[in-house]
């Protein structure tokens, strides 16, 4: 049996644990395998230590051992499957799709859950927007159980946390649409040991504390 890796030597991930963004960021790194050092912050209370790293202020970041920063989500999840994709996730992308979730369905959902933000008395008008991408999704899953084919892969994992925030912010209004097929495929990604295995709570990381070894 090899022995555990020293923390001083594992990459270090910075991650908020409701972030969507950092949610599949740590899905991607738990399905490869890898090993990290957990950061888990909080946003109104953002460590000097990340923001020196990464002044962009947002999760995930993942600092690796040679000093390089990846602070993008989407390239976090591929430096961790290109070094290990035990189930090929890299295989079945459909980059269009990803997209379109990250663009015109991240701005819906942002203006439907916080319309305050943005001077709106409220989301209806963004989350009847949000819903035409929901609907394209659906179309998609009653063809096949997943946005990749038979089972989960890149594309179903990038987009799910946002469609789980969207379903969350009127939990009865979206189980009150005829989404059949997209409920099934969100409560099947939501409920699956990945997913849990990866939204353990941890406590907020400090300057100086020690940090969890996520995986």
């Amino acid at each position: 049996m090899s022995p555990p890796p020293n923390m001083a030597d594992l990459p270090i991930l910075y991650s908020f644990r409701r972030c969507p963004y950092a949610m599949r960021a740590r899905m991607a790194i738990a399905n490869s395998g890898l090993k990290v050092e957990l950061r888990e912050i909080i946003l109104r209370a953002k460590p000097s230590e990340m923001l020196e790293i990464s002044p962009k202020a947002t999760v995930p970041v993942l600092v690796l051992p040679n000093g390089d920063v990846i602070d993008e989500s989407l390239d976090v999840m591929h430096w961790a499957l290109a070094q290990n994709d035990p189930d090929g996730w890299l295989t079945r992308i459909d980059a269009d799709l990803i997209a379109t979730n990250d663009g015109p369905f991240k701005a819906a959902l942002d203006r439907y859950k916080y319309p305050h933000r943005y001077a709106l008395p409220d989301g209806f008008e963004h989350r009847q927007k949000g819903l035409a991408f929901l609907t394209e999704l659906e179309a998609r899953l009653t063809q096949k159980d997943y946005l990749s084919g038979d089972t989960a892969g890149f594309t179903d994992i990038t987009i799910f946390p946002f469609i789980r925030q969207f379903a969350a912010t009127d939990k009865a209004w979206f189980e009150g649409q005829t989404l059949n097929a997209l409920q099934n495929w969100l409560a099947k990604l939501v409920g699956c040991e990945l997913f849990e295995s990866v939204m353990i709570r941890y406590p907020q990381w400090r300057s100086g504390n020690q940090a969890d070894e996520f995986l």
